[in-house]
């Protein structure tokens, strides 16, 4: 039998998975996933919803686990993948302390990252940034290289001051190295000129690469140095690599920087897919499943339990029965291996075995058949399942004849529900969508089809057997009447199961359409419900909201009438009782009768344009409210006494108002005044500017709690006026004052 695995296309979510990892060990940890215990999988589901709320970067653990693997073996390594290691496990400690804290799932997985401080400060102290070995790395090489220093100086202080001397002898005046030794560029005619030892010579024969005498011995000692280094920097490396092979923490560090990679990835993978977290208990519940690895996939939603252990799937061929079995068969195994599956609601039992028949499959070795084949792996299922075991058959029956095929088929049916099994089954085969129809354990299903199109839905319909739609298809195609109706003779009994499965489809297409315009006109009552309890909702607000307010007034004239009585009480006991109760009937008949409102002046009315004497401006009346009238003057709208309004023809130039005296626009003191007086005052302050043709404008608001000062240049951004503001300097104010600049 296949694999189960790569029968229902495992190795393709492994592959979509190694994508995600950062690691090499999580890209290995990613292609080796299989299904787990039920305990380390629920684990792994805690830990990839962790990942998704709670990001984190990974250390590159590749070259760790390379390095560790080379000291192990006894290899010595280089400087830089020394540095590489460290680095490495630098970033794993720092993973480690972040989370540590947080206290859950993750930070278990933290847990187990070792403590690698000393190997880490061995390494600091002995490497540099580029992962050279350091002077200081031990006091011998310290000391080696004190030496070498000065005597490489030494030998280039010679060889310099030679080619001074001798000018005409050399092809440029360059020190270089041959053989490791220092050595100076000779024209070959003056050789002679300079003493030495023939390291090398030009391709061209024109130049020579001498080694004076005067630094031969210099050289030497420079050589011998040069070993004595060599010799101590591979010490301090192999001390290192030894080091590192000796940390016994790091196996632990590489295993847990691969788990926290892999559920990174799983948590990428969940969210690039849209699959969510599954639960386990003790049936099958998908709600709005779809196979991840299909574009655009169409969901459907099923159920298998004790009721219905098996869904019997029919319908025409390409309508998605297989990609049905798979999208159940993957949702196991993904759950299984500590993933999340493609649904928007998963509950899954725990089978203790997924048996899958899916596609062909012909075995040369063994001379089997397409059908044989088929009976091989039913014959495990018979033989092997139990009622923990899921079973997905895909064409039940098919591959022989179809009166012996559907009478075996039913007997394995049969068998497989006396076992208790659950799983999924297709079928083409007309007895046994009979058989389904009202046996207890088993249901019948079908994958919807569009016969106005021809084409399938992929939508999954629960308790109604799937037609063949091959008649169906025909008639649509208009093949001759006489030879439908011939085959339809032919096939009396599948002609009237069709019949009867045409005549079901229609009734359930009918009563889907009568319940799409009950679930419209439900919605359409529900929203109009929804408006009415939130007008009722306004409504009481308001109600109440207005009894505040009127008990607020109310209360307000009681005190004012309480005071009013307290104070003739008290000229009554000290003055005259003849004024006190003059006072109290003139109060009793004051709050005996209200009088009238006066009307409004005349010529007063919404839209008049008046003066206003007491700011010295006009403005245009926007409601008049009784003693009082609403006026719009320049940007802002007050509330003033209509008797204090006088109307002004439409076209009247303005009269000369009594205006404050002139002031120079400079800065505009508005602190202490309401916002509207504000406002005013910054209306007025910027027209003067404009006429006194100054280019700014200060306004002194202060900073208090901010709201004048937002008011003034909400204000500012309005003017066209103006053409920016800002705070001025901190030497001038800061943010308690605002400079205008106006426009040219």
């Amino acid at each position: 039998m296949r694999d189960v695995l790569e029968v229902l296309e495992f190795p393709r979510v492994r592959a979509l998975l190694a994508e995600r990892a950062k690691t090499p060990l999580g890209r290995e940890r990613a292609l080796a996933l299989a299904p787990l215990s039920r305990e380390e999988a629920e684990r792994r589901h805690q830990l990839t919803q962790e990942a998704q709320s709670y990001p984190y970067a990974l250390p590159e653990a590749g070259a760790l686990r390379e390095a560790y693997q080379k000291a192990l073996s006894g290899g010595r390594l280089s400087g830089p993948e020394l540095l590489r290691a460290a680095q490495a496990l630098e970033g794993a400690m720092a993973l480690k302390r972040e989370l540590l804290p947080l206290e859950n799932a993750l930070s278990q997985v933290a847990a187990a990252i070792g403590d690698h401080t000393p190997f880490l400060e061995r390494v600091k102290r002995a490497l540099d940034e580029e992962g050279a070995v350091k002077d200081e790395a031990s006091p011998h090489l310290l000391q080696i290289r004190r030496e070498l220093r000065p005597l490489r100086q030494e030998i280039l202080d010679r060889l310099y001051a030679l080619m001074d001397r001798h000018r005409e002898a050399f092809q440029d005046r360059f020190v270089t190295l041959r053989r490791d030794r220092y050595c100076v560029p000779v024209k070959a005619g003056f050789a002679q000129k300079v003493p030495g030892i023939l390291l090398d010579e030009s391709e061209s024969g024109a130049t020579l690469f001498l080694e004076p005498l005067s630094v031969v011995k210099l050289n030497n000692r420079l050589q011998a140095l040069r070993l004595k280094e060599e010799e101590e920097v591979n010490r301090i490396l192999r001390e290192l690599s030894e080091r590192l092979a000796g940390d016994e923490g790091v196996p632990g560090t590489l295993e847990a920087l691969a788990l926290l990679d892999l559920v990174q990835a799983q948590a990428a993978l969940a969210k690039d897919l849209g699959l969510v977290r599954p639960r386990f208990g003790e049936r099958y519940e998908l709600g709005e499943a779809f196979h991840p690895l299909i574009p655009n996939p169409v969901k459907n939603s099923f159920a298998l339990d004790e009721r219905t252990r098996l869904i019997l799937i029919s319908g025409p061929n390409m309508g998605g029965k297989t990609a049905l079995l798979k999208t159940l068969g993957l949702a196991v195994l993904m759950a299984q291996a500590g993933l999340f599956v493609g649904a928007k609601k998963a509950l899954l039992a725990w089978p203790d075995r997924v048996f899958a028949d899916i596609g062909d499959e012909q075995s040369l070795q063994e001379s089997l058949s397409t059908f044989a084949g088929h009976l091989k792996r039913l014959k495990e299922m018979l033989e092997e399942a139990t009622p923990q075991s899921l079973v997905l058959i895909d064409e039940l029956g098919s591959g022989t004849d179809p009166e012996e095929g559907a009478a075996l088929s039913q007997a394995i049916l049969e068998a497989l529900l006396e076992r208790g099994v659950k799983g999924m089954v297709t079928t083409h085969l007309s007895p046994l969508k009979a058989f389904a129809q009202g046996r207890e354990g088993i249901q019948n299903a079908s994958m919807r089809f569009d016969l106005e199109a021809l084409r399938p839905t992929y939508e999954l319909v629960l308790g109604v057997p799937g037609r063949s739609y091959a008649l169906a298809i025909a008639r649509r195609l208009s093949l001759p009447e006489a030879v439908l109706r011939r085959a339809e003779a032919i096939l009396p009994e599948g002609g009237r199961l069709e019949a009867l499965l045409e005549r079901l489809e229609e009734e359930r297409l009918r009563l889907e359409e009568e319940k799409r315009r009950l679930e419209e006109t439900l919605a359409r009552a529900e929203a109009l419900r929804r408006e009415l309890e939130r007008r009722e909702a306004d409504y009481q607000k308001e109600r109440e909201a207005r009894l505040e307010a009127l008990e607020a007034e109310v209360r307000e004239r009681l005190l004012a009438v309480e005071t009013e009585l307290k104070a003739i009480r008290e000229k009554a006991r000290t003055e005259s009782k003849r004024d006190a109760l003059r006072e109290l009937m003139e109060l009793r008949a004051r709050y005996a009768k209200k009088p009238p409102a006066p009307p409004p002046p005349p010529g007063l009315a919404p839209g008049v344009l008046v003066e206003v004497p007491a700011l010295g401006k006009r403005g245009r009346v926007v409601e008049v409210r009784g003693e009082e009238a609403l006026v719009q003057v320049g940007p802002i709208k007050m509330s003033l006494k209509a008797k204090e309004l006088k109307a002004v023809p439409e076209g009247e130039a303005p009269k000369p108002l009594l205006a404050k005296p002139k002031r120079e626009v400079k800065e505009v003191d508005l602190r202490g005044l309401t916002v509207e007086e504000a406002l005013l005052e910054v209306d007025q302050a910027l027209e003067e500017a404009k006429a006194l043709g100054l280019s700014t404008v200060r306004l002194l608001h202060g900073k208090g709690t901010g709201a004048l000062r937002q008011a003034i240049r909400e204000a500012l951004r309005r003017d066209k006026r103006v053409e920016s503001f800002a705070d001025a300097p901190p030497h001038e104010g800061g943010h308690g004052v605002t400079v205008a600049v106006l426009r040219g």
